[in-house]
């Protein structure tokens, strides 16, 4: 491909994606599920403009990478700890009942094998903890009992959900599903988890030591970047995805995150501040690319829709992604409201479901009739919670829930 040609595919991508956004903002839905609609227009799905080529996928890949790294920067360790008990098993019940469901969907209702039922029911278990917190923070009850069991709950979701996109990453490429792969992911996701947080506050106190002599601008955004890409360069060399690299990285350079034994940079949570404030443009610049990716790489054309699979199997999927999630609150003693507002809050997938289906896609352990089913899912659940929690909460006013605390 021709450089000019290169840059006019950029051009439009970025663009085209900024434009559905905003359309997708204004109809108040999540921003991603605008973004992920660029990529179907400008895909072979419908006008067949642009193709998913090398150089793009590139660009998606770090995208991906600094997503999770905003995630891992947005966890709140201590917010979890609030919300205690119930939010852990908000948490663990949203994650296991969702990877049961979609295994057995796949595996016993569709006879899909081991490693693609795997795949399906891992996306199910995401939850869009971005997607949720906007939603409780327009409502202003992000701050309320069951607001804090949420985002306690879709915090413990992202940390889970990276370990099982480590495990799955490893069976797709290291030979299946087995015991000993799975025993190698989770001993060098361990020693990932307790070396990377301690290299990247060591790493940390030099940059802002740097960055209080220097007269050039940009430092953060460069050493930073650079941290993240070395991380996501490491996590593949230890046995697991990239992604793990981002997401590690963020988590250690996160203003809440909480390292007992020394180099701790919570002390000095204005510098993590500026960290984040300094990050959130290129983050911005590349993560739009990844969800136009998904879109691109979809091609609904493909796709027999006169086929009764694939409206069962989405169907199918459906009830598994809703029912794996609304079930969790019941295990918790809270008032029914709450528990119907807390299970449609652990709903939407969004950009973490859409990370699964598309690793699975570039494994080849997803074909386009599967992916397409997911995708389906994905932007579906996406879409519902947001305008089911603003309709639950308009019909439990504040004398049928508890109220906000400080």
């Amino acid at each position: 491909m021709q450089t000019h040609d290169f840059f006019l595919i950029l051009l439009v991508i970025l663009l085209t994606a900024r434009i559905f956004a905003e359309l997708a903002a204004r109809l108040k839905t999540p921003s991603v599920i605008g973004e992920l609609l660029a990529g179907v227009v400008l895909g072979p799905s419908l006008f067949g403009w642009i193709e998913p080529i090398e150089s793009v996928k590139l660009m998606a890949e770090i995208g991906i990478i600094l997503l999770l790294f905003e995630v891992g920067l947005g966890t709140d360790p201590k917010q979890l700890a609030r919300a205690g008990f119930k939010s852990v098993v908000v948490a663990l019940a949203g994650f296991i009942l969702p990877l049961l469901l979609g295994f057995g969907v796949g595996y016993w209702i569709f006879e899909l094998s081991l490693l693609i039922s795997l795949f399906i029911g891992g996306t199910l278990t995401a939850t869009s903890i971005g997607i949720t917190a906007r939603v409780l923070t327009d409502l202003k009850r992000h701050h309320a009992p069951e607001g804090q069991i949420i985002l306690g709950a879709a915090i413990l979701d992202d940390v889970m959900g990276v370990i099982l996109l480590a495990l799955l990453y490893e069976f797709s490429i290291g030979g299946g599903v087995t015991l000993g792969n799975a025993s190698k992911v989770i001993m060098f996701v361990g020693a990932f988890f307790v070396l990377a947080p301690v290299a990247a506050k060591l790493m940390s106190a030099i940059i802002k030591h740097i960055n209080t002599t220097t007269e050039i601008p940009g430092l953060i955004p460069t050493t930073i970047v650079s941290l993240v890409l070395f991380f996501a360069w490491l996590a593949h060399s230890m046995g697991a995805p990239e992604l793990l690299g981002g997401f590690a990285a963020g988590l250690a350079l996160s203003r809440r995150f909480f390292l007992p034994f020394g180099t701790a940079l919570h002390a000095d949570p204005s510098f993590a501040e500026h960290i984040e404030t300094e990050m959130k443009p290129i983050i911005h610049l590349f993560t739009p690319i990844f969800f136009v990716m998904v879109g691109l790489s979809l091609n609904l054309r493909e796709i027999d829709w006169s086929s009764p699979y694939i409206w069962a199997f989405s169907m199918a999927l459906m009830i598994a992604a809703i029912a794996g999630k609304m079930l969790g609150p019941w295990f918790i003693r809270e008032p029914w409201p709450a528990r119907w507002i807390i299970g449609t809050a652990m709903i939407p997938r969004g950009e973490v479901g859409l990370i699964f289906a598309e690793l699975g896609r570039e494994s080849g352990i997803l074909n386009n009739e599967i992916y397409a089913g997911m995708v389906i899912v994905i932007a579906v659940t996406t879409l519902l919670s947001p305008f089911a929690m603003k309709g639950l909460y308009s019909r439990f006013n504040d004398h049928m829930l508890p109220s906000n605390s400080a």
